[in-house]
């Protein structure tokens, strides 16, 4: 509670907050039949701002029950472009027998809160709640004025959410010229050469672009005893075959630079260009290599296959998906490169293509997202890196709005937080959301 009144903090509600929208099962799997919880839990979120408050708008994004809430806190400076800070309700889906708890159960037990999107991203959508909510009780003005966004379906690539938002709604983000998200701003934990150990945390400044492809072999159809040199099958397997073992450029775009050079420098390993085996050097550094180790070229996976319909049928058609993520600036290239290894008779589209975003880490926001880790851990240290994965600022960023992932987190030396994003047991320490929300209230306050 506050000191001088019987009001709640941030930090009162938040660990409970957390907890309750865990327990909305938001599950997004892609297909509206089967996709469930975002309008309720949108509504719940909403009347959590409107009990405040806030003015809302309540928008459901081109489908039935896609629910997206909007709220605005008025800031000191009009004149200043709006900073949005935006999170996501949905979750992917989880399987309880696999669980140690029930993965919507938001279980607060050990230390942890427990739950399918206790990291990706219901913590972070607890923070901005409580704080938003706080700010409202208190009669707080901020610098400038914050948009809070609490969106649907960035776990199928937000082409009912952020996207839809973006191309039919516009309006909603009129002025805003910095955005905030989830994937960033949590601690890595390195040792140094005198035996020390130094905390870094990770301000996502980039993203790969996201590009699922489909490849398609189009042949002569015919009985499965006859002989067949012209076979749909044999031509997309041995494309698909190429395609997936090759391995990409290795390129050096600015935030991954940065990011190994302040590794290095705190570390004393020497991890650059030059370092022979560069994806297994990294492994030093923890389990966050598994990320940063996919930010250094272009990936393409084959994820899906389908051909045929009867053994004794030569088909005449056959398709693969292929997961692609591409680094900014290297669309061009990539397209050319994927050409030559599928060959003439395999055509190509993309199913789903998201572009990639990089932005510089400086100006005032990033000195502002430093200042606050340090208000909080003066011996840490803000830097950047890519995210191999996407998140709603690809959308955003089509309105030429500025993105940074910054969701705070001070975590536990021990923990292996990569693997608990849409991993079972995921789950967040109490101690690193209440961390988050201090950083999160300075930084909006100061931004």
């Amino acid at each position: 509670m506050s000191p001088d009144t019987d009001t709640p903090t941030a930090t009162d509600e938040v660990v409970g907050l957390v907890s309750r929208l865990i327990r909305f099962d938001t599950s997004n799997t892609g297909e509206l039949e089967t996709t469930k919880g975002e309008e309720e839990c949108a509504r719940w979120v909403q009347q959590q701002l409107e009990d405040v408050g806030y003015r809302t708008e309540y928008v459901e994004s081109g489908q039935p029950g896609r629910g997206n809430v909007f709220a605005t806190l008025p800031g000191s400076d009009s004149t200043r472009g709006k900073l949005l800070l935006h999170t996501h309700l949905d979750v992917v889906p989880a399987e309880p027998a696999d669980w140690s708890v029930h993965p919507f159960s938001g279980s607060v037990e050990d230390g942890y809160i427990w739950g399918r999107g206790a990291v990706d991203m219901k913590d972070m959508v607890g923070m901005a709640l409580a704080l938003a909510r706080q700010f409202k009780r208190d009669g707080t003005v901020p610098p400038r004025d914050i948009v809070f966004a609490f969106l649907a379906d960035e776990e199928a690539g937000g082409k009912w959410g952020s996207h839809w938002l973006v191309e039919h709604r516009p309006d909603l983000f009129e002025g805003v010229t910095e955005a905030v998200g989830e994937v960033g701003g949590f601690s890595l934990t390195v040792d140094r050469p005198d035996g020390g150990q130094k905390r870094l945390y990770l301000v996502e400044t980039a993203e790969k672009g996201i590009a699922w492809m489909r490849l398609t072999a189009t042949a002569t159809a015919g009985h499965g005893s006859f002989l067949h040199d012209d076979n749909a099958v044999t031509i997309l397997s041995e494309a698909v075959a190429r395609l997936g073992r090759h391995t990409f450029p290795l390129v050096m775009t600015e935030s991954v630079s940065e990011f190994l050079a302040a590794v290095s420098e705190e570390s004393g390993l020497e991890l650059h260009a030059d370092t022979p085996d560069l994806e297994t050097a990294l492994f030093k550094i923890g389990s966050i290599a598994r990320i940063i180790g996919a930010t250094l070229r272009d990936t393409a996976n084959p994820t899906m296959l389908n051909a045929g319909y009867k053994a004794n049928v030569i088909p005449q058609k056959a398709t693969a998906v292929v997961d692609c993520r591409v680094l900014p600036g290297r669309q061009a290239a990539f397209e050319a490169e994927v050409d030559a290894l599928i060959g003439p008779q395999v055509t190509r589209e993309w199913v789903t293509k998201l572009d990639s975003y990089e932005t510089t880490f400086d100006g005032d926001l990033v000195d502002a997202m430093n200042d606050a880790i340090l208000a909080h851990d003066p011996e840490g240290r803000t830097v950047p890196y890519m995210l191999s994965g996407g998140t709603d600022a690809k959308a955003f960023a089509r309105l030429g709005i500025r993105c940074f992932g910054f969701a705070p987190l001070k975590l536990p030396t021990d923990l292996d937080f990569a693997a608990l994003f849409h991993g079972i047991d995921e789950r967040v320490p109490v101690e690193s959301v209440l961390f988050g929300t201090d950083v999160l209230e300075h930084f909006l306050l100061h931004s």
